[in-house]
């Protein structure tokens, strides 16, 4: 969908990496290799959306950091566009508004890091109807075109510290 609308294949890695995740931060030579491209087409874009403001950078060390700029009066359209592109937007409408007594809901692996996948990982905490839960979610998989997996915690659980294993920090994307 989003293709349509830009043609730069690397802009909208670097959309979905930095407005997926507003905290990601990464730098140049970090990009070419998650991405696999040359570093030349990736500073292009990189300079262009700091020039709009749409990304801040700061240094450390002899590296320079970018990051998405939460103030920039478009972030928060961006970022639903993004979230819209994902299908994350329909998993929340589909799944978690229909589930009962759900607290939370967690965003983790490549999507809470910024980069895409064809699966979804998800943390619900809370109480869940198992059976009702597996409906849903096949449901939505259908709708969005990806896998998910989820993780189901009672807050008890989750507060334990159980999350230290993720290969990343989870992403709050929903809250009661």
């Amino acid at each position: 969908m989003i293709e349509t609308l830009i043609s730069s294949k690397t802009r909208i890695k670097l959309l979905l990496k930095f407005f997926l995740n507003s905290s990601t931060t990464s730098y140049l030579r970090g990009l070419e290799a998650e991405f696999g491209e040359s570093s030349n087409s990736i500073r292009l874009e990189l300079n262009k959306l700091e020039k709009a403001g749409m990304l801040s950078s700061f240094s450390k060390g002899n590296r320079k950091y970018f990051q998405a700029n939460q103030s920039h009066p478009l972030f928060q359209e961006i970022h639903n566009i993004i979230l819209k592109q994902v299908g994350i937007d329909k998993l929340l409408e589909t799944v978690i508004s229909r589930l009962g007594d759900l607290e939370r809901v967690y965003l983790v692996g490549s999507f809470s890091k910024g980069i895409d996948s064809n699966i979804i990982d998800i943390i619900l905490v809370g109480k869940v109807d198992n059976n009702y839960l597996i409906k849903l979610i096949a449901k939505a998989e259908d709708l969005i075109k990806r896998k998910v997996r989820y993780l189901v915690f009672s807050s008890e659980e989750f507060g334990d510290g159980k999350t230290d294993s993720f290969d990343s920090s989870p992403l709050l994307i929903w809250s009661k």
